[in-house]
């Protein structure tokens, strides 16, 4: 089993954290501030480790990408991206601009011809990243409670780390559609702001996305 390391302490992160855990991987979450995770570490158990981004980037045979979209590339770069070279980096983030939103619905730094995967892939050439749990809140992100599977969208250049991220996703209840190349993301990154708007609006957040064919 391959070992997982998460760069982040935030929900996400420890959510996709206490994942892997209950499908037996071990995890390591990279922090700033160690103390944050004092709890999360003392319930997740002894598989659970933290340490700074750097030693999770290395650490993990595969990567998990969850920080705040606007501190990204920050953290890959503090995390070491020799660390990360040649790795599997699966991108949680979205690029959420510290704006308030407008009518329920959020800004993004980013234009319409242009996604935050896209730059940090052109940024970090070496690191292979694949888009993946962008598109629903992180009460959901582990074997989701629905009706029917959902559908999580993906997206990235290298055709190996997306297997490895699509068998990640699988395994934690998901219906995988891989969309193709990082450009893909500029699709998939504002899914985030839909998903987000039944949320703002009616306080509803429990829903996902599902392709039907």
């Amino acid at each position: 089993m391959k070992k997982i390391g998460i760069i982040g302490s935030g929900a996400v992160a420890k959510m996709l954290g206490n994942g892997f855990l209950k499908h037996n991987y071990e995890v390591m979450l990279g922090t700033r501030d160690a103390s944050k995770l004092d709890e999360w570490r003392a319930e997740a158990g002894e598989k659970a480790l933290v340490g700074s981004f750097k030693e999770a980037a290395t650490f993990g045979d595969i990567v998990v990408l969850a920080v705040k979209g606007l501190h990204a590339a920050d953290a890959i770069e503090k995390a070491g991206p020799q660390n990360m070279k040649g790795k599997t980096v699966i991108d949680t983030t979205n690029p959420i601009a510290d704006t308030p939103p407008e009518n329920g619905v959020l800004s993004f730094f980013t234009g319409a011809d242009e996604s935050l995967m896209e730059d940090l892939q052109e940024r970090f050439p070496a690191l292979h990243f694949v888009k993946a749990f962008n598109s629903i809140g992180s009460a959901h992100m582990v074997n989701p409670a629905f009706g029917d599977k959902p559908t999580m969208f993906t997206c990235g250049n290298n055709v190996a780390a997306k297997e490895e991220a699509h068998s990640i996703l699988e395994q934690f209840g998901w219906e995988v559609e891989d969309m193709g190349k990082d450009t893909a993301a500029r699709a998939i990154e504002p899914l985030c702001v839909l998903w987000c708007i039944p949320g703002m609006l009616q306080g509803r957040w429990n829903h996902a996305f599902k392709l039907l064919k």
